[in-house]
């Protein structure tokens, strides 16, 4: 059976409801990291942005324990409300979510003809020899700064400025992340894996990340057949955030060619 996602997710739907479907996953951050995706993507395609369950105080479900299990539950979600040539663009862990999303699809014939692209953004989940994901679990939030942006400054937030509210949310979605994604960050299988993948992707990554390293988006890119990979200067893990009009001067020529 496949794992169901709570019906009272909150979803951000923007645009044109006719047109073609960009599923935009969000990263550990939560849904409000790429808020500017759902935004850009709004202007011509129909943008559906959810929150994972666990994060934002959302419930998680038992049956959603691991990255593949959440992928599992968007694609038989996509399949019961008879998508087709869905564009799934995934950030970080969303990324991860995106690319078994990618395998899963093309091992099924359920989901044949249900994806259309992928588009990966600094993304986590493999095992790259060399390359190790940072220990974001063992970071503070300055430390999470100097890694993740190119301006370190711009991305600290001090967390003597939370409230407690926010200050619970925030460890909440810790506690989700771990759960979900471990705490490596990968799966040792997924690099393999992707060799099955049979739909247009795009690799996306910032030039100063330190999170995962554009050599490790490199090799990502490498075991995924035709993947494309373009690297975005002067932005981190989120270069969507950092550095949109080249992030946007990426992907949309990509998405006009599929």
């Amino acid at each position: 059976m496949d794992p169901l996602l709570p019906a009272d997710l909150p979803v951000v739907v923007a645009g044109d409801p006719t047109a073609r479907t960009a599923l935009v996953l969000h990263g550990g951050g939560g849904p409000q990291t790429v808020a500017p995706i759902a935004g850009h993507l709004a202007m011509t395609m129909h943008a559906v942005a959810p929150t994972h369950p666990g994060w934002d105080g959302t419930a998680r479900p038992e049956s959603i324990g691991s990255v593949a299990e959440l992928a599992h539950a968007y694609l038989a979600q996509l399949a019961d409300r008879g998508e087709r040539d869905v564009v799934v663009v995934g950030s970080s862990i969303g990324g991860w979510v995106a690319l078994e999303m990618a395998v899963h699809a093309a091992a099924n014939d359920r989901y044949a003809g249900l994806l259309g692209a992928v588009v990966v953004i600094d993304t986590v989940g493999a095992v790259v020899d060399g390359q190790p994901i940072a220990d974001f679990f063992a970071l503070d939030a300055r430390g999470l700064a100097e890694v993740a942006w190119h301006d370190p400054e711009r991305g600290y937030v001090d967390p003597a400025r939370f409230t407690d509210e926010q200050r619970a949310v925030q460890q909440a979605n810790g506690r989700t992340m771990a759960a979900i994604a471990d705490q490596g960050m990968n799966d040792p299988t997924l690099l393999d894996r992707l060799g099955v993948v049979d739909v247009p992707t795009l690799v996306v990554w910032g030039a100063s990340d330190r999170v995962v390293t554009p050599a490790y988006g490199r090799a990502v890119a490498a075991a995924v057949p035709g993947a494309r990979f373009v690297e975005v200067p002067a932005a981190g893990h989120l270069p969507h955030l950092e550095a949109p009009d080249a992030t946007w001067a990426a992907i949309d020529p990509f998405l006009v060619g599929v």
